[in-house]
């Protein structure tokens, strides 16, 4: 046997509850569409600042690496700088030049005699006595 049929009546409050019914639908439908379309455009959104995030976090960490270095170069030039300014001073003293010139040229005073020691040596033969190391 089928399903019993039951005709539907046709009157003003079937014919209101059918249309309040059809238009709850239409309004969960729509608001599905809208959620979905809300929690698309959030997780874009979320991704695209998360990208950036990253991508600044990234960058961030390479300036702070360029920065170290440039600093530690700043460091190194300030001591150089320091080492320069005392030669300066060192230069303007007779005496010093006059080491120098000594120790570098081989220039002599009168009655005075230069000898030179080459260090290369005891490097050299303290190697040939020690192959084992």
């Amino acid at each position: 046997m089928g399903k019993p049929r039951v005709t539907s009546l046709e009157n003003q409050y079937t014919a209101a509850h059918e249309k309040k019914e059809h238009h709850r639908q239409s309004h969960r439908k729509r608001l599905a569409r809208r959620l979905t379309a809300f929690f698309v455009m959030a997780a874009v959104v979320s991704g695209v600042l998360i990208s950036s995030m990253v991508t600044q976090a990234s960058v961030l960490e390479d300036k702070q690496t360029e920065k170290a270095q440039l600093e530690q170069k700043i460091v190194d030039l300030e001591k150089q700088e320091d080492n320069l300014r005392n030669e300066i001073v060192k230069l303007n003293d007779d005496e010093y030049i006059a080491k120098l010139a000594r120790r570098d040229y081989f220039l002599s005073e009168s009655g005075e005699i230069i000898f030179t020691i080459p260090e290369d040596q005891p490097a050299a033969k303290k190697e040939q006595n020690d192959p084992a190391e």
